[in-house]
């Protein structure tokens, strides 16, 4: 035998009530069903008795609006004329009662507890009479009839002994038959009075509950709108999934917590006669839900779902006078229960001086005043201060029965939120181990609930959340890069790089799933114009775990971005030179930033593509060496143009294969210039742990300055102007056995670049192409300098740099 329950939802459109009828008629019999009312039906009732209590003439026609409601129900979804004509005059009837009930009201103004109760029951009692005409040989049974409760502690409660014999006497011949029994839920009397009270919100579930238990029901069924308990409420985070099985401890914890599935004090009577609770969706019967039993087997994680508490308020008390100091705690506790205080979380310090305890919004001024009371002798003589309330704010809970297993959770829970930028005000963990409640800022509160589902829910794998920015020579082999090693570093790391943003100059397509990187230029030409603000918005504005901005593009604009994302968590890898090479405060605040944050700020492929310069620096640093000088060839480009030159080629022509096979930048001038050493010079210069900026590099160039001015087109055209004077030079340069080299310096913190002839003797002699080469003096390696060499230049070779910066990460 089942016990089904349907909420309002089940019940409060034609397209609910018939699944509902559906579902309980493919039942194998005997079943009971219980009913809420009719979806909004008792806010209705309740919003109607204030306006009748006010004197209100306006209740007449909401009250006339419920009666057509129920009536048009009726009309719609019972197909038998006598028995839908028999349910419209019970319908009608009822209604007649109601209505005198709130025209006595009206009258004397007045509305006292008990006829509260009397119109709230109204609701349930018309939906049953609904359901059980609806569904084939069905009974309707009154809960007046044999849920009882009695006054205590200022309010009624169930006589749980009373109420069991009274079920079991009301259905001890009926289990035996095919019949269907239909009980309003909420619904109950006073033992003594017989008079109409209630169960309190959500009793509709705590009805079925009751029958359940005391008829050993083989399983309780909770039909909602919803396919279960969720990991994490689904309105906020979109990723959220249903979770197949609960203990009845996990489900109280949610439940407690925030999680509106069912009413916790539900889970109780059949907690303690082990019958499990199935929570199903009506409109999504064929999901199999969530199942609520007593041991799961095979479980294996540690944590089963988020939940969280909006509008609280943190109260702390504290003073000297606490410490080691017996019953200030009991005080606490029975003075906000005296005065009716809902206290769901406390903390305490081991040092006993200060309790903080969670309240609602709506109940802090209420506690703020009865504690002041309770303490006003402490407070006055200095030994305790006034009460100081925090408000808005969240608490959040994850729960799970196996974190008591399992080491590291609480350091996980901890490490994801500070990581996140995310500070916990107050924390609290019973010894039980199956719930960690903490409180943030209630502005991070949709941001602190998505970065935890993401990194305890949301794979098997670690994730790394990529925002690709360029999509031109260097981004675009670097998506090539990820995607076909994509499903090796699953394999083999259970690493995800999960791409979710990518841009390009003109647009813009984000997916927190994931971005098919097989088609992903397809999707940017048919997605909407994109600008630096929408991009920098997207980023921030997906509050995802675990994300990391990579910049490939050359663009100012999007070197400005990087404080903000730092700012916001998010890690930034750079090819772009601009920002660690701009004013040395601006690089300095982007490096304490990402340290205080607890991200990177990477930019290895800055100076030497793929060469691991900037990252040997730094290790030879924190292992305690010194940099004294820096002697390097570090443009690809200019060694390319250097290496081509010959009787055969003359200047000019280099400069072009040189932007033809992608080592130049699109406009050469800047390789030329030497801008772009000078930056990669200043950015190893500051590595090295030396104050420098771009003005301060000396300048020895090897090109006129009206070289640089004008248009690119000019450029071009007079290019080949120099040619004779380059010719003339290298034959001499030849004749000695030299070769010109493009060289940076840094000694000592002073920096120069200039055009060098090396003999075959020097290190820089021989290299070759656009390769680069790097010679570190260090006070360890000072006799010997540690060398460095290999291509310099190449989109391939960049773009595996930038992917190495990325891995770094993902090895943190």
């Amino acid at each position: 035998m089942k016990v089904l329950k349907f909420g309002g939802t089940s019940v409060g459109s034609v397209e609910s009530i018939l699944s509902l009828k559906r579902i309980v008629e493919s039942q194998k019999r005997p079943v009971i069903v219980v009913v809420s009312a009719l979806g909004g039906i008792t806010d209705k009732l309740i919003a109607t008795s204030q306006l009748a209590l006010k004197g209100d003439e306006t209740y007449r026609s909401e009250f006339e609006a419920m009666w057509k409601r129920h009536q048009e129900m009726a009309e719609a979804v019972i197909t038998d004329a006598p028995r839908r004509q028999a349910l419209q005059k019970t319908i009608d009837d009822l209604f007649e009662e109601l209505r005198s009930i709130y025209y006595g009201v009206y009258l004397i103004r007045d509305l006292s507890a008990k006829t509260q109760a009397a119109i709230v029951s109204y609701g349930e009692r018309l939906s049953s009479h609904i359901v059980a005409a609806l569904i084939d040989n069905a009974e309707r049974k009154d809960a007046r009839d044999f849920i009882k409760t009695e006054w205590k502690h200022n309010k009624h409660i169930l006589d749980s002994e009373l109420t069991n014999q009274l079920v079991v006497n009301t259905f001890k011949d009926w289990k035996a038959t095919e019949q269907v029994a239909v009980v309003p839920g909420f619904i109950s009397a006073d033992k003594h009075s017989g008079e109409v009270t209630n169960l309190g919100r959500g009793g509709s579930d705590y009805t079925a509950s009751i029958l359940a238990a005391a008829l050993n029901a083989e399983v309780l069924e909770i039909w909602t709108d919803v396919n279960g308990f969720m990991t994490a409420d689904p309105r906020v985070i979109r990723t959220a999934y249903t979770i197949q099985e609960l203990s009845y401890v996990e489900a109280m914890e949610l439940c407690n917590f925030g999680a509106k599935v069912i009413y916790p004090p539900t889970i109780y009577p059949v907690c303690v006669k082990n019958i499990p609770i199935r929570v199903k969706n009506t409109f999504n019967p064929e999901h199999p839900g969530t199942l609520i039993k007593d041991k799961i087997e095979n479980d294996r994680k540690p944590i089963k779902g988020i939940s969280s508490i909006n509008g609280t308020t943190l109260i702390t008390v504290t003073g000297l006078s606490m410490v080691g100091v017996i019953g200030v705690n009991r005080r606490i506790f029975t003075a906000l229960a005296d005065n009716g205080v809902s206290v769901f979380m406390v903390s305490q310090a081991s040092s006993e001086n200060s309790t903080s305890i969670g309240v609602r919004d709506e109940d802090a001024e209420k506690a703020v005043s009865v504690l002041n009371r309770e303490f006003q002798k402490e407070i006055e003589t200095g030994a305790m201060f006034p009460m100081h309330a925090e408000s808005g704010l969240a608490t959040i809970a994850i729960v799970g029965e196996n974190m008591k297993h399992t080491p590291g959770i609480a350091g996980k829970l901890f490490g994801t939120l500070g990581r996140s930028g995310i500070s916990v005000i107050a924390c609290a963990q019973g010894a039980s181990e199956t719930n960690i409640s903490f409180v943030v800022d209630a502005k991070l509160l949709r941001k602190s609930l998505n970065v935890l589902h993401d990194s305890f829910f949301l794979s098997e794998y670690k994730v790394l959340n990529l925002f690709i920015c360029g999509i031109g020579t260097v981004g675009g082999h670097l998506i090539e890069q990820i995607r076909s090693q994509y499903q090796q570093l699953m394999e083999t790391r259970r690493l995800k790089l999960n791409v979710v943003g990518i841009a390009s100059s003109r647009n813009a397509i984000f997916c927190r799933d994931g971005i098919d990187l097989a088609t992903y230029r397809e999707q940017l030409k048919a997605s909407e114009p994109s600008n630096i603000a929408h991009l920098r918005d997207e980023v921030i504005g997906m509050i995802i775990f675990n994300s990391v901005f990579v910049d490939c593009t050359a663009s100012t604009e999007v070197a400005a971005l990087y404080q903000t994302f730092l700012e916001h968590n998010i890690s930034v890898v750079a090819a772009n030179k601009v920002a660690a090479s701009s004013d040395y405060d601006s690089y300095l605040k982007l490096k304490e930033t990402a340290l205080r944050r607890g991200v990177k700020f990477l930019f290895e492929t800055n100076v030497g593509a793929g060469l691991p310069i900037i990252g040997t620096i730094n290790d030879l640093r924190n292992s305690g060496d010194k940099i004294l000088r820096i002697e390097a060839v570090l443009s690809g480009t200019l060694n390319f143009i250097f290496n081509e030159l010959s009787k055969d080629v003359p200047f000019s022509e280099t400069v072009h294969r040189a932007k033809e096979q992608g080592y130049s930048e699109p406009d050469p001038r800047i390789d030329l210039c030497g801008k772009d050493v000078i930056r990669k010079l200043v950015i190893l210069t500051r590595e090295a742990g030396y104050k420098a900026e771009q003005a301060d590099v000396e300048k020895h160039l090897f090109m006129p300055n009206e070289f640089f001015e004008g248009s690119i087109d000019d450029f071009w055209e007079h290019l080949p102007s120099l040619d004779a004077d380059f010719e003339e030079r290298r034959c001499v340069l030849e004749a000695a056995h030299k070769r010109w080299r493009f060289v940076a310096k840094m000694d000592h913190g002073r920096t120069s670049v200039s055009l060098e002839a090396v003999d075959e003797h020097h290190p820089f002699y021989g290299l070759e192409g656009s390769n680069n080469i790097v010679l570190l003096t260090t006070e360890r390696y000072r006799e010997y300098p540690m060398l460095i060499q290999g291509y310099g230049a190449g989109a391939g070779v960049t773009a595996a740099g930038v992917f190495a910066n990325i891995m770094s990460i993902a090895n943190i």
